[in-house]
């Protein structure tokens, strides 16, 4: 069954705060391989300008894809986590994520599609700090499969 398509511009409530520290920071580069000076040590980050560390591009994801959970679990939307794949991301900086930050995610549903019985769920996470600043959006795209579709 098709998503509705009224909930294309729907938003959910803002994110409680998620305190950035520096730890997370240089675990998240870590796994991921990258040995960026300014990920991990705070004299090199303020020899590029930045107060602390920053963090890599692709942190964010774990915050805002955790905010996404909300549209994903909305009982009204009636999605079937159960069939989603992702299907893409991509993020539109501000300016990077410092440790220290204090961040929030508000979700908004920006387009629902069906493509061969598949349902198609983009999502806008928007992340400011604690003085309202933009920090970065980010731009989730999900798939639900049809049923019958194994993957």
């Amino acid at each position: 069954m098709a998503l509705d398509q009224s909930f294309v511009g729907r938003s959910y409530p803002a994110t409680a705060p998620y305190e950035v520290g520096r730890e997370k920071i240089r675990e998240f580069a870590e796994a991921i391989g990258d040995a960026a000076p300014a990920y991990t040590d705070a004299e090199a980050a303020r020899a590029l300008g930045y107060p602390d560390v920053i963090a890599p591009p692709t942190f964010v994801f774990s915050i805002t894809f955790r905010a996404a959970g909300r549209v994903v679990e909305d009982p009204q939307l009636g999605l079937d986590y159960s069939r989603v794949v992702h299907g893409d991301q991509k993020f539109v900086y501000t300016r990077p994520v410092r440790a220290g930050d204090r961040l929030t995610v508000t979700s908004t549903i920006e387009a629902i599609k069906s493509m061969a019985g598949n349902d198609i769920l983009d999502i806008r996470g928007e992340v400011h700090d604690e003085a309202g600043e933009h920090v970065v959006t980010a731009f989730t795209k999900l798939v639900a499969r049809a049923a019958g579709q194994e993957g």
